[in-house]
């Protein structure tokens, strides 16, 4: 193990502010199984920590500075990360359904395996942000930059992506159904692997620019009772 793994980890414990500045104050933390639930964690200094199968459940990180931190098996329904720099994080298998993310910083954070329902990025600046086997339904993610990326397993079904940057992006095995498209944009993304389901013709504006399958372009046109052979 290394030394955060050894000297600086705090297993099993219902955490509260004063026990975790006090471990904080020993160096980059792990925390493994750690119960943070309704914790008031705001504004403290958790860059390079670690959290492994912790309950995070409506715990308070806003404008924590969480730079360089993992998570892997976490579970944090409506917590919130409003104003938190989330720089270069690992998520891997958690679940942070309808969390507060708005105006989170999220340069080069990976998420992998993770469950993100009904989450609120509004405002968030998120470069190189990578998203991988993730469900993203009914989150709020507008203005967010996608440009480039290859988004692989991703569901954003009803997803609000007004205003998003798509341009030269590749969808695999993902969605877009349903998804609020005003504003987006798409030049020079491969869409063929995604689900546009829901998405009707006229609304389909978005999409210039972008390449679509044959059989997708079938499905927007039977909007308007056309079938194309």
């Amino acid at each position: 193990m290394d030394e955060v793994s050894t000297g600086h980890m705090l297993t099993g414990q219902s955490v509260t502010r004063q026990m975790v500045q006090d471990h904080l104050a020993l160096g980059p933390a792990l925390f493994v199984e750690c119960d943070f639930e309704q914790a008031d964690m705001a504004q403290l200094d958790f860059s390079g920590a670690r959290f492994e199968r912790c309950n995070l459940r409506h715990a308070d990180f806003a404008s924590a500075n969480l730079t360089g931190a993992s998570w892997h098996g976490c579970r944090g329904a409506f917590a919130s990360f409003r104003g938190a720099a989330l720089q270069e994080n690992t998520l891997v298998s958690c679940d942070f359904n309808n969390a507060n993310l708005r105006q989170a910083k999220m340069t080069s954070a990976r998420f992998t395996g993770c469950k993100l329902t009904g989450v609120d990025f509004s405002g968030a600046s998120a470069i190189e942000f990578h998203l991988e086997e993730t469900l993203l339904i009914n989150s709020k993610m507008p203005g967010l930059s996608f440009r480039k990326a290859t988004l692989r397993k991703v569901d954003l079904a009803s997803a609000d992506l007004r205003n998003c940057d798509f341009r030269m992006a590749v969808f695999e095995d993902s969605s877009l159904r349903d998804a609020y498209l005003q504003g987006a944009r798409f030049d020079g993304a491969d869409l063929r692997g995604a689900d546009l389901g829901g998405i009707r013709l006229e609304d389909a504006r978005p999409f210039r620019g972008a390449t679509i399958s044959r059989e997708q372009a079938g499905q927007l046109l039977s909007g308007l009772g056309l079938k194309v052979r």
